[in-house]
């Protein structure tokens, strides 16, 4: 017989999975912006900000890539990552994940901090790198009541890398912002022999009463499920091995 600790982690994993489905369906019916594959970039007036500062941001990256083979896989921090990637080639540098900080990167990073916590509805803002090379395949993410910012950073040419969200391939540009539904099939791919790295943001979708209400609760009840519980934990273990002493 599984330990109760198990069982217990099943069931809470089968009731926010439950409620996310409902909550996904609800969401779509109530979307202020509608339900597009890619949103229109004036519908987010505080995007402007965050693209007119991106040199200050990608002076902030610079400092963080010098120890970029120190810099662990998503899947050793973000639990659930497993299923989309199983190698070395897609990195991150959290600053807030899933509603959880990272004191010791932020301390690192503190104009980059500065800037996205004036996005409404932050919940996840970290840099996300791709090595040459490296591709995703299709897929979903597990929940509308989110939308995706990525900032370009450091972009190689065009042609060799890019995003596909549902029908639309976009390619990234340094200094501009691509936002979209990560609930929507979405795959993207670094075949250029160079580092590419986005500021990746996500914040509340705008809902309707009361779905922004229900969307909010169930993001703050997502807050003590394994899923981010595991992934918090995954983070503090990182910050030790790569901070040492600051990070205690």
């Amino acid at each position: 017989m599984a330990p109760a600790a198990e069982i217990s982690k099943l069931l809470a994993s089968r009731w926010l999975l439950a409620a996310v489905d409902i909550a996904a369906r609800i969401n779509r019916r109530c979307a202020v912006l509608g339900d597009p594959d890619v949103y229109d970039n004036a519908a987010f007036p505080w995007a402007n900000q965050l693209s007119a500062r991106w040199q200050v941001i990608r002076a902030e990256l610079d400092h963080v890539l010098e120890r970029r083979a120190e810099i662990s896989p998503v899947q050793e921090i973000i639990a659930g990552a497993g299923s989309i990637t199983d190698d070395a080639g897609w990195k991150i540098f959290v600053l807030v994940a899933h509603g959880v900080p990272s004191p010791p990167n932020i301390a690192s990073c503190p104009e980059t901090w500065r800037l996205v916590r004036q996005i409404p509805g932050l919940r996840s803002a970290m840099f996300s790198i791709f090595e040459p090379g490296k591709r995703l395949a299709p897929h979903c993410g597990p929940y509308n009541g989110i939308l995706r910012l990525h900032l370009g950073l450091l972009v190689p040419t065009p042609e060799h890398t890019g995003i596909r969200i549902g029908s639309q391939t976009r390619s990234w540009k340094e200094g501009e912002v691509l936002i979209f539904d990560d609930a929507h099939e979405h795959a993207a791919w670094n075949d250029s022999a160079e580092l590419q790295v986005v500021l990746f943001v996500d914040f509340l979708n705008p809902l309707r009463f009361p779905a922004s209400l229900v969307n909010r609760l169930l993001l703050r009840l997502a807050m003590f499920s394994p899923y981010v519980r595991e992934g918090k934990e995954s983070l503090r273990r990182w910050e030790r091995r790569f901070h040492g002493e600051a990070a205690s």
